[in-house]
């Protein structure tokens, strides 16, 4: 087992870090920011994610766990440093690796012995050589280092099961003597027919972006497909299981709705479009896939706006505000454009989430936050759902219809069956299923 030093505490870190301290080995999570640190010393996650609050309890109480904003020291005491900060995007859309720079000149400053650095964070194709370059600069002590490209492909609201029952495991490495250790440190996921891919370190980081930008893809194909269906009176839930039945499209990814939103694709597709600018090519089918995707949300306003008649005036109750189910982030959620957008239209919003209210409250201004569904609804013009949280799944449809001003539901997510919402009275609007289905 080995000495591991996580630096960054955010989303890909924390579950990183936990989950390699449940392996057996010896992990320090380590952070700039003091208030995540003394949340995370009382086993307290600054996050929602199923099943991480459990798993860095155990941990830290068996003594493999521990946080501290003491960066230098993490680094002179791990023999592997994984670097999970964040890589927010530019105003130029482009990868911000200032917190990557960091940790790479704190490695060279105290690089006392072989070391690992593993590139977890994602990152444009070009940064491990550039985090090479950055410690043998700042590093006088003569010690051997490597760099390693092993990129995350965590989904938030599943994160434990896709790190511990991973599809693959990707190592970048140029040395013989790194590989040896990341695969060592696989081992319990490699006993289990994990598959690796051992590969040079540029392929691994552009393997990162290229999935990411390909997922984001189908999600903006399967909505355009939608708009024509709905054009043409045809059922586009029908169409994608169709479709993911033929086992070289598969089914995820193919759910037609408000468009995707989160930290990784938004994000990561712009970036793959600036390397590929810096390259000198045209990443046209990637830069579709966003536009699509941007308009996707307007689209869900008008359709709502189509819906109620207009919706100046008129109270609508938001049902779900996260980007997706179990998590509670808002980073390029749908739902917060949404919002805005109606709100400037003149509509008065009410609005309830399970977990990501709090959150929506420094996202989105002059909404009125409720205890649950039901609250949300009464007195509303229209409810729309946004988020596919499972509890949505199986309300009192008789109750929100009592509770209504007007029975009119936009189903964002198609969450539910038009035969149904039309025996029970509503007014039901879907994506993908016709105009109108009421």
């Amino acid at each position: 087992m080995y000495n591991i030093c996580v630096a960054g505490t955010g989303y890909v870190g924390l579950v990183t870090g936990a989950c390699l301290a449940d392996f057996g080995n010896v992990v320090r999570c380590v952070d700039i920011d003091e208030s995540k640190i003394s949340s995370l010393e009382n086993s307290e996650v600054p996050f929602y994610e199923p099943g991480l609050q459990e798993i860095v309890k155990r941990n830290v109480e068996r003594g493999r766990l521990s946080f501290s904003t003491d960066v230098n020291t993490g680094i002179e005491e791990s023999t592997v440093i994984f670097v999970a900060v964040g890589t927010p995007m530019s105003d130029e859309g482009q990868a911000d690796l200032s917190y990557v720079e960091m940790v790479a000149k704190s490695v060279g400053e105290h690089l006392n012995g072989y070391k690992i650095v593993v590139m977890k964070s994602t990152v444009p194709a070009g940064t491990c050589d550039l985090v090479q370059g950055i410690i043998e600069i700042t590093s006088t002590s003569g010690h051997d280092f490597d760099v390693v490209s092993n990129p995350e492909f965590l989904r938030e609201g599943s994160a434990i099961e896709d790190f511990m029952k991973p599809d693959r495991i990707v190592l970048g490495a140029s040395t013989e003597r790194a590989l040896k250790v990341m695969t060592e440190i696989y081992r319990p996921l490699i006993l289990e027919n994990t598959p690796v891919v051992d590969t040079d370190v540029k392929t691994s980081e552009m393997i990162k972006y290229a999935s990411n930008a390909f997922l984001a893809t189908k999600i903006s194909f399967i909505n355009e497909i939608a708009s024509i269906c709905e054009r043409i009176h045809a059922d586009v839930s029908v169409v994608s299981r169709a479709m993911g039945l033929d086992e070289r499209i598969g089914p995820k990814f193919l759910r037609a709705g408000a468009g995707y939103g989160g930290s990784c694709f938004p994000k990561d597709t712009r970036a793959l479009v600036k390397t590929a600018e810096a390259a000198g090519y045209d990443l046209r089918i990637v830069k579709a896939a966003i536009t699509v995707n941007d308009e996707q949300r307007r689209n869900m306003v008008a359709k709502i706006d189509e819906a109620m008649g207009g919706v100046k005036g008129k109270t609508i109750a938001i049902l779900g505000f996260a980007f997706k189910p179990d998590t509670d982030d808002l980073r390029e959620a749908p739902a917060i454009d949404m919002a805005k957008d109606l709100q400037r239209m003149g509509a008065a919003l009410t609005g309830y989430d399970p977990v990501a209210m709090e959150e929506a409250k420094t996202f989105v201004k002059d909404v009125t936050f409720c205890e649950d569904v039901f609250e949300a609804v009464k007195g509303a013009d229209a409810a729309v759902f946004v988020t596919e949280w499972n509890e949505f799944r199986d309300l009192d449809l008789d109750k929100i219809k009592s509770l209504m001003k007007s029975p009119v539901l936009i189903d964002c997510r198609n969450i539910y069956e038009p035969p149904r919402m039309k025996e029970l009275g509503f007014e039901y609007f879907s994506v993908g299923r016709r105009p109108r289905e009421g």
